[in-house]
């Protein structure tokens, strides 16, 4: 079975949905199904929020370390001092997420600028 056999004009559609869409979204009804059941002090809800944890640290990780795109033609410095600030304003400015992002975005696109002016 190819691509070309099926050509009914709704098969890509199909696909979408089975392939792309309900592996994913199924997780999201039983996670609302069963999250108001669960307590937040669970060992089960722990072990989740480490999971999710674990994987934003990965991707901040491979975005420092092994960088993509425009992103690759800054220094490994400037990235790491970037998310060195995000931290230490997530630390002293109320421990708010979207606070430390904006810092480590100030900084990053500040060292960019610098850098193509030199």
């Amino acid at each position: 079975m190819t691509w070309q056999s099926l050509t009914d004009w709704w098969w890509p559609y199909l696909f979408i949905l089975l392939a792309g869409w309900l592996p994913t979204d199924i997780w999201r009804f039983i996670g609302v199904l069963i999250g108001g059941r669960v307590r937040e002090d669970s060992e089960a809800l722990v072990a989740v929020r480490a999971v999710a944890t674990a994987l934003v640290a990965g991707v901040i990780a491979q975005l420092i370390l092994y960088p993509s795109g425009s992103l690759a033609e800054s220094s490994v410095y400037l990235r790491i001092g970037a998310a060195a600030a995000g931290f230490v304003a997530y630390l002293t400015l109320g421990r708010r997420v979207i606070v430390s992002v904006i810092a480590g975005e100030i900084v990053l696109i500040a060292g960019l600028q610098l850098s193509i002016l030199q």
